[in-house]
């Protein structure tokens, strides 16, 4: 179905005059990172490391059982050496092949440190399994023009004492003609939910008290505006904070609309929940009170 007002994605905002900070917190890179590129990346410094120190092994030699400046034998004693296995068919036996095993034993420590956090902490960190809607819809429930939102909860455990925050943002200009970005609060009909399991609907009544009363696609698109949708609860099975967040430009808004329902009634009693129709939204008429954009 095709809107009158084209889907954009909120505003990009470039960032000038900061400091770049880049790689010099690896750490919190590592964290940040999907699974695929933090372990790349963990393996890609450990098969680094044990190639520098080949190099070395094989300049200064005096390892027991390594071939004289073979590369691949100082490979594979500093394999032994950085994972503590020690076969006892490489060793070193001369005062530059025992200085060399040291420091890398110093940075080992440091390296499999970092790697064994990394895992850790990937492994125990929870994070939300959130779906929001591609859209927001403004339409009529209950007689009452209403801003949506709709989320899902896409795992199986369920999200304990959930609860929703919606912030309107947008630009004002100051009666000394000063332009800046403020965030209002939206009120909304319902702000927690005892146990999220799968999906929830979010409401704000667009009544006379509401920053959106009167609004208009023109007007949303001249104050830059947008929305900001958190959730925060506990996961069901480990206990931890989760933290999602959806982000709406206000070209993402379907006037005159409503989300498709997704709850079914079998005849045996049992409810169908289809999330293949989580963003299919549909035309609804307007309201004599609030002519929203057709």
């Amino acid at each position: 179905m095709k809107w009158p007002f084209p889907r954009k994605e909120p505003a990009e905002y470039e960032v000038v005059g900061v400091e770049e900070h880049g790689w010099r917190d690896p750490y919190d890179v590592l964290l940040r990172t999907p699974w695929w590129v933090g372990a790349s990346l963990l393996v890609t410094a450990f098969l680094a490391v044990n190639a520098l120190f080949a190099v070395a092994y094989a300049a200064i030699g005096g390892v027991y059982g390594a071939r004289a400046g073979s590369w691949v034998d100082g490979f594979f004693i500093s394999v032994q050496t950085l994972g503590t296995l020690g076969y006892g068919a490489m060793y070193p036996q001369s005062l530059g092949a025992h200085l060399l095993v040291t420091m890398e034993v110093i940075l080992g420590v440091f390296v499999l440190a970092l790697a064994t956090g990394v895992i850790f902490s990937k492994f125990s960190s929870i994070r939300a399994r959130v779906r929001f809607s591609e859209r927001a819809v403004v339409g009529p429930w209950n007689g009452v023009p209403t801003l949506m939102f709709r989320l899902g909860n896409e795992r199986r455990s369920r999200v304990i004492d959930a609860s929703i925050r919606v912030v309107l943002m947008r630009s004002e200009t100051t009666l000394e003609g000063v332009r800046f970005y403020r965030m209002v609060d939206l009120e909304l009909e319902r702000m927690r939910n005892p146990s999220l399991s799968r999906s929830w609907t979010v409401f704000h009544k667009i009544t006379e008290s509401s920053p959106l009363w009167g609004a208009t696609p023109e007007s949303l698109a001249t104050a830059d505006a947008e929305f900001l949708v958190t959730l925060t609860g506990l996961d069901e099975t480990s206990s931890q904070s989760l933290h999602a967040n959806g982000r709406y430009g206000h070209g993402q808004l379907a006037w005159g609309a409503r989300y498709a329902d997704i709850l079914t009634e079998l005849p045996n009693g049992t409810i169908r929940l289809d999330m293949g129709r989580f963003h299919e939204v549909l035309p609804t008429e307007p309201l004599p009170s609030f002519p929203y954009p057709r």
